[in-house]
């Protein structure tokens, strides 16, 4: 009898294991447990969030020189404040990092602390962003005026927007842990929102060295 119930059911799915305890039916042939499949899905949102980068990196690249008579690169970027932008984004990841050192070691009031210093750095890094957009379309140098400063607003805008959308999530994750602690689900959460912010500063290094060094220098 016993064989015939291991031949029909080779991995005891609904069947008691180990102490008598129920199957979880996450054991050889089951389902994968959830944060493995936050992960994987979450990776693939990664992906293609940098496929969609490069789409916007290879537009620039093709009318980076299509100023129709308009300003160039060089003549529009402020490249001190553009390293300010990218020192306080880089001291953003940093703090980000130190966020993660503190959930793994349960301490609420240094994640809080190192949470609220990623929020504040990040917040900086946007409104220069957002000065600088403001300065040029007060010029008269905003995106309808060539489809160099299209293909600029449109790249820079865009990481500006995952920025933004990272600083709401900062917020929601620091709430998360005030409402429910260290769960495992917030904390499977919080991992990923660290992966987005890494990803976040990784991309801006590529566009600062494409658009801002090698633009400014052209």
């Amino acid at each position: 009898m016993t064989a015939a119930v291991s031949g029909g059911d080779p991995h005891r799915i609904g069947h008691s294991q180990g102490h008598g305890g129920a199957a979880s039916g996450r054991g050889e042939g089951g389902p994968a447990p959830n944060r493995i499949v936050v992960g994987y899905g979450f990776w693939l949102f990664l992906l293609s969030d940098i496929v969609m980068f490069s789409g916007f990196f290879a537009a620039y690249a093709v009318l980076a020189g299509q100023t129709a008579g308009g300003p160039t690169g060089r003549q529009i970027f402020d490249l001190n404040t553009v390293a300010l932008e990218t020192a306080c984004l880089l001291a953003s990841s940093f703090t980000c990092g130190l966020a993660i050192l503190a959930v793994g070691a349960r301490m609420k009031l240094k994640f809080y602390a190192a949470m609220a210093t990623t929020f504040v750095f990040g917040a900086v890094f946007l409104g220069l962003e957002l000065h600088e957009f403001a300065g040029l379309i007060a010029r008269g140098d905003g995106p309808q005026r060539s489809a160099f400063l299209s293909a600029f607003f449109a790249l820079v805008g865009c990481h500006g927007l995952h920025v933004t959308a990272g600083l709401l999530w900062l917020l929601t994750m620091m709430a998360q842990v005030f409402a429910k602690g260290f769960r495992r689900d917030v904390l499977n959460r919080m991992l990923c929102f660290s992966l987005f912010w890494h990803a976040l500063d990784i991309i801006w290094v590529a566009l600062f060295t494409v658009v801002y060094l090698i633009g400014g220098a052209a």
